[in-house]
């Protein structure tokens, strides 16, 4: 049964660590009937927590895409009121932020969730800012208002505080902590209880008299920050008149679609408490892809072409995840944002310039799968079959072609050396490193040229940790694990110029390579620039590749300490060939000569990445905790208050942090906690430069 598209909501499961996300969509898979018994986190038993790794540790590792149907709870088994969810259920932990990143660039919507205890966390904001930068649509849900210390007031405060001024609450929890029973829905004025066996019949009923007042203030501020968003219901308000229930969802949907409003329900999603009535705000409040601004992309010669969610539109689809499943091999996750894709057909991918046969089409359901003869425009669903296509690329009608902008991922910041036990290990190790970078954009594998060592890199320790656990599980790969190395970076901080002369002509035919060229630095972000200034011919045009090569390998190790070197800009303006000596070779070992010595006179620098850090502790601990966080050349931003302990952020070089987990039990009984994100790039003090180049020198002897 093909559903309408305007009864489509693609939407992602975001939040920080253990905020009760996999709990959440767990029950949305029982409420929906996709499953029949609700698999617990806490048991190892979670169905979108599907890899081994997520069930020992009990966290989210990779996202999950699963399609759900529901019949809104007071609407009737329908269908007219049948509407299809496809659901992705990201991870919380940081160090797996690709996996939210490429969900987000590809869903039309969010449910956002807070842990009703603790509020707005760090890796709550990363999340959140990962959305605004998608414009995509959000719904909030203050989760685990059970629990001891649970706080609606304060958790939404955090979100209004850190977050958004946007957000309004559209329900009240009727008591909290061991008191939480019921919700009120301020739309409809109605208290709603949930009871059977897993909180699955839902019943409306009047406000209990003690809410009242409070529910009444409630709504009023609602209807005021909704009628905002309509000039002719805001008149109808100021004389008087209440606005109907269907005009006032009606603007409120437009309002959050645009971004002009958050929604705040609440709820606790292991006592089977709200998760319906999200399901119901999912459907009336965020948008189906007919409500999306047609997609933009470019053609091949760099003009704008636009596609609209239709089915008639050529075919346009985007590649967001790659996967090695054990059972069916290679499956590619994508949207289809126009056309149709058939099984069986063929596609052009256009970021390679490769045509690929569409072998089956699946719509899965985390590690299962069921098979469809196609997916229309406004789905999601996943391929077997293709072979060169990776995270971020477009496939689509090569007579109709169109590139959509691909998927920006963070770089690595930290690398372990890694290498085989035995002998038979060696090529198993290199396929499966192989395999594991085409899944995950952010995991990078190099060869270092000095040692021949294997380097592999990621965004963090358990990122590492959980790749090379998978290297063992599903490669059957033992490998020995080096110590976990900071992914240090080069730059320049002045123009220089320089010539570089490749030249051996000694009898016989020779190797002639001039290359003249200046290097200026680029804002931090902006990476490597390639500038073709040559005039009259002086290189001929035939070479120029092969000097831009030969720029981009010189990039891979800088004159300070062979890290890296990133946010250039490298002109090349000048230079002399041979007619029978010059060489693209020859030409390629200039460019890469010139290069270093102009980095060598451009003031170089070394980059480190800086990691802003949370570290929650019971107020008596403080000044031990800031004192050491000093120590590791931290800058201490603010400490605030969380109920009643201490949060100190601070911006702390990842070089220092290495078994900050462990001194912090120490330092605090135990009691003090912390989380780290990637934050930026900074100039490594020069103290520290002289003691690494040391370092350097000493292990080369």
């Amino acid at each position: 049964m093909t559903t309408p598209k305007n009864k489509i909501r693609n939407i992602g499961i975001i939040a920080h660590i253990d905020a009760g996300k996999t709990t959440f969509t767990e029950r949305v898979l029982f409420y929906t009937g996709i499953s029949h018994k609700i698999g617990e986190v806490h048991e190892g038993q979670a169905i979108m927590d599907w890899m081994e790794q997520e069930q020992e540790r009990g966290i989210t590792i990779t996202a999950a895409a699963t399609t759900a149907f529901w019949y809104k709870t007071q609407a009737g088994r329908t269908d007219e009121n049948r509407h299809q969810i496809n659901i992705i259920d990201t991870p919380g932990h940081v160090d797996f932020t690709v996996e939210v990143e490429r969900s987000l660039r590809v869903l039309d919507g969010a449910v956002v969730l807070f842990d009703g205890v603790a509020g707005v966390e760090a890796q709550s904001e990363t999340v959140w800012r990962q959305a605004d930068k998608y414009k995509v649509p959000r719904i909030c849900f203050i989760n685990k208002l059970d629990r001891m210390g649970a706080s609606f007031d304060f958790s939404f405060n955090s979100i209004l505080e850190r977050l958004s001024k946007k957000a309004v609450p559209f329900q009240l929890p009727i008591g909290e902590e061991s008191h939480f029973s019921k919700i009120i829905d301020l739309l409809q004025m109605k208290a709603v209880s949930f009871s059977g066996e897993h909180g699955e019949k839902v019943t409306y009923e009047e406000v209990p008299a003690d809410m009242q007042a409070a529910a009444a203030k409630a709504r009023e501020y609602l209807i005021e920050k909704i009628v905002e968003h309509d000039d002719e219901l805001m008149h109808a308000y100021l004389e008087g008149n209440i606005p109907e229930l269907d005009k006032l969802r009606a603007t409120a949907r437009k309002a959050i679609i645009a971004n002009e409003l958050v929604p705040v329900y609440c709820g606790s999603a292991l006592k089977n408490m709200g998760v319906q009535l999200v399901l119901d705000a999912v459907v009336d409040f965020l948008p189906s892809p007919l409500d999306m601004p047609p997609v933009h992309g470019t053609d091949k010669d760099g003009k704008d072409v636009f596609r609209k969610p239709d089915d008639a539109e050529p075919l346009a689809a985007l590649a967001f995840k790659i996967q090695f499943d054990p059972f069916v091999g290679h499956l590619t996750y994508f949207r289809m944002y126009s056309g149709v894709m058939q099984a069986g057909s063929y596609v052009l991918n256009a970021s390679s310039d490769e045509k690929e046969r569409v072998g089956r089409i699946l719509r899965m359901h985390a590690n299962n799968r069921a098979e469809e003869a196609e997916i229309r425009a406004g789905d999601i669903g996943a391929i077997v079959g293709l072979k060169k296509t990776t995270t971020g690329d477009t496939l689509t009608d090569e007579k109709n072609l169109i590139i959509l902008e691909k998927i920006d991922f963070p770089d690595p910041v930290i690398s372990v050396k890694i290498e085989p036990k035995t002998k038979a290990d060696q090529e198993k190790l290199a396929l499966g490193l192989r395999r594991l970078a085409e899944e995950d954009p952010t995991f990078s594998i190099r060869i270092d040229q000095e040692t021949s060592d294997t380097v592999i890199s990621g965004m963090g320790e358990l990122h590492l940790e959980i790749l090379v656990d998978r290297l063992r599980r599903e490669f059957k790969v033992e490998a020995n694990v080096g110590q976990p190395r900071v992914a240090y970076k080069e730059t320049v901080t002045k123009k220089a110029e320089a010539r570089g002369q490749y030249i051996k002509q000694t009898g016989g035919r020779g190797q002639y390579g001039d290359v003249e060229l200046y290097i200026e630095p680029q804002a931090r972000g902006k990476g490597f620039e390639f500038v073709n200034d040559i005039r009259g011919g002086t290189i001929p045009e035939e070479y120029i590749p092969a000097c831009k090569k030969g720029i981009e390998e010189a990039l891979g190790k800088g004159v300070i300490a062979g890290y890296p070197v990133v946010d250039v800009k490298v002109t090349i303006f000048d230079g002399s060939y041979h007619d029978v000596d010059s060489s693209e070779a020859a030409f390629k070992i200039a460019a890469s000569m010139a290069f270093q010595e102009a980095a060598r006179q451009a003031k170089p620098i070394l980059l480190e990445p800086i990691m802003k850090v949370e570290v929650m502790t019971p107020e008596n601990y403080l000044g031990d905790i800031t004192g050491d966080l000093s120590a590791r050349r931290a800058k201490i931003r603010e400490i605030t208050d969380r109920h009643n302990i201490k949060v100190v952020h601070a911006d702390v070089p990842l070089a220092q942090m290495f078994g900050y987990t462990t001194q912090l039990r120490s330092l605090t009984q135990g009691r003090g906690s912390s989380v780290m994100e990637f934050g930026h790039y900074e100039p490594v003090p020069q103290n520290i430069v002289e003691k690494m180049k040391g370092d350097t020198e000493k292990a080369k002897k």
